[in-house]
């Protein structure tokens, strides 16, 4: 098992340092679930389809180590709300060892 460090600011600006593990298939969305840094109801609303864009984050340090975006990423995120060049879905970001030290800001919820 290998846990990475991620940063992670929430809607109200605080930010914070977790660890999240490498070896239970999650995705960003979900450690944010997890750790509740978004209110109950406003993130993964349709459970990590990528169709809702309720996990949609700022990439501020690490794109370099994500995977491309896929096509139904980018098809909800031409559809979202207050996207930005950085924006990314929490919900297609995998926890792997390649994004250790990833630094996302939670995007407001519409």
């Amino acid at each position: 098992m290998q846990d990475i460090k991620l940063k992670i600011t929430d809607r109200n600006g605080d930010t914070h340092e977790i660890m999240a593990p490498t070896d239970m298939s999650m995705n960003l969305m979900e450690v944010i679930r997890s750790y509740e840094l978004a209110e109950e109801g406003t993130i993964g609303v349709c459970g990590g389809m990528a169709m809702c864009a309720s996990c949609q984050v700022y990439v501020v340090e690490g794109s370099e180590k994500l995977q491309e975006m896929g096509d139904e990423e980018d098809a909800m995120l031409s559809e979202a709300f207050h996207v930005e060049k950085n924006s990314r879905l929490g919900c297609q970001i995998h926890i792997t060892k390649e994004i250790d030290g990833l630094e996302v800001v939670v995007a407001p919820y519409p």
